[in-house]
């Protein structure tokens, strides 16, 4: 059996635009319908939603077969979580609060197997198909994608040798943590929060990386797809429930 292949990270690497969508539902039936919506990525959160390890495997397999790839955010920069979330099958990761060169390399080293990086090894583990995927110990790493998010001061001072790093494919920015960082708790549509934001997306593709940002604005997201970011999530299941059923409910009721 061959090893799976993670399409987002060839689009990426290969400069053609990624348009995503945040998942908060924790949900694997949500997913199963929203993998064939036509996204080309779907962000299982662990970060900011009550996602643990079930349930995000119970996501996978929903959206097996499926042509949305699936990235998880784990909730921190930790190897036991990583090796975890490796095992189960997740080939790409969205790490978040990522400040500095050394803890970039760090996640990298997450997603190894030594003598490359730390990555614990399983002998069977679902990433390989139970043990089917010849060769995937030696050639998993081919396959992985680590985005990297940045959403402070430090990690913005930072951000050329965050991106430098061998083994980052993307880096992303967090506009709401961003925001509050900047001065401006809950308004990441601030014009000093907009301003940096263009300005870091073209200092991460001065170095050759993928940027990426989350906005719901259509107008934000079209901007930063001109602006060059190749992996965009436009919006928020949560949200899209919320506004649609609220919508429904006011058209009979008004």
């Amino acid at each position: 059996m061959d090893m799976p292949v993670n399409h987002f990270k060839h689009a990426i690497q290969s400069g053609q635009k990624q348009i995503g969508l945040w998942s908060h539902l924790c949900s694997n039936i949500s997913t199963e319908i929203l993998a064939d919506c036509g996204f080309d990525w779907l962000l299982l959160d662990m970060e900011h939603s009550p996602n643990d390890l079930p349930e995000v495997l119970a996501q996978l397999q929903a959206m097996q077969g499926s042509s949305t790839t699936p990235i998880v955010r784990p909730p921190w920069n930790d190897m036991v979580t990583f090796k975890r979330l490796l095992d189960i099958g997740v080939q790409s990761l969205l790490v978040p609060y990522i400040q500095t060169e050394e803890e970039a390399r760090m996640a990298v080293s997450f997603t190894r197997y030594p003598p490359h990086g730390v990555r614990g090894y399983a002998g069977a583990p679902r990433a390989s198909r139970y043990g089917r995927v010849k060769g995937y110990a030696q050639h998993s790493s081919e396959e992985i994608c680590l985005l990297l998010q940045v959403e402070t001061v430090q990690g913005l001072d930072n951000i050329e040798a965050i991106a430098n790093v061998d083994g980052v494919d993307g880096v992303f920015i967090g506009p709401g943590d961003l925001s509050a960082a900047l001065g401006h708790l809950g308004n990441p549509k601030h014009p000093e929060v907009l301003q940096v934001i263009d300005k870091s997306i073209a200092r991460i593709r001065a170095y050759g990386k993928a940027a990426g940002i989350l906005t719901g604005d259509e107008a934000l997201a079209k901007h930063y797809v001109e602006q060059g970011c190749l992996f965009v999530a436009v919006g928020a299941d949560q949200n899209v429930l919320r506004d649609s059923a609220t919508a429904l409910a006011n058209r009979f009721k008004s």
